[in-house]
């Protein structure tokens, strides 16, 4: 049986951007993600090992985010990348990363960007 495990609203304090203050100031950043997962022998079990350790998936998401980048699209192809790597037998993932008031002539609480692998 399929399900889905998700982390959702993982928050960060980051340097990504493209203005020089951003790079500087920093800013307030949120990380979900998101996977389709067998959960079935977990389900029977009640054991870690028979499931996704989201805590991996959060330490990655973690060390990525640590990594000053100029856009929000490089941030979640690297953070998309490494969980691939880690976790080879993920087919479908999503990675979505918003950036808490952006630079933008107007307002606009968040920005932002999602990929799928």
């Amino acid at each position: 049986m399929d399900g889905r495990i998700e982390l959702l609203g993982m928050r960060f304090f980051a340097r990504h951007g493209c203005l020089e203050s951003e790079r500087l100031e920093g800013n307030e950043f949120k990380v979900d993600f998101s996977c389709e997962y067998d959960i079935s022998a977990a389900e029977l079990t009640d054991e870690l090992a028979d499931t996704l350790d989201y805590s991996r998936v959060y330490a990655i998401v973690a060390r990525e985010m640590d990594i000053p980048s100029r856009l929000l699209e490089h941030v979640a192809g690297r953070i998309a990348d490494a969980i691939q790597a880690e976790f080879p037998e993920l087919e479908h993932f999503e990675i979505s990363v918003y950036k808490k008031n952006p630079p933008v002539e107007g307002e606009c609480k968040w920005a932002k960007v999602s990929t799928r692998r």
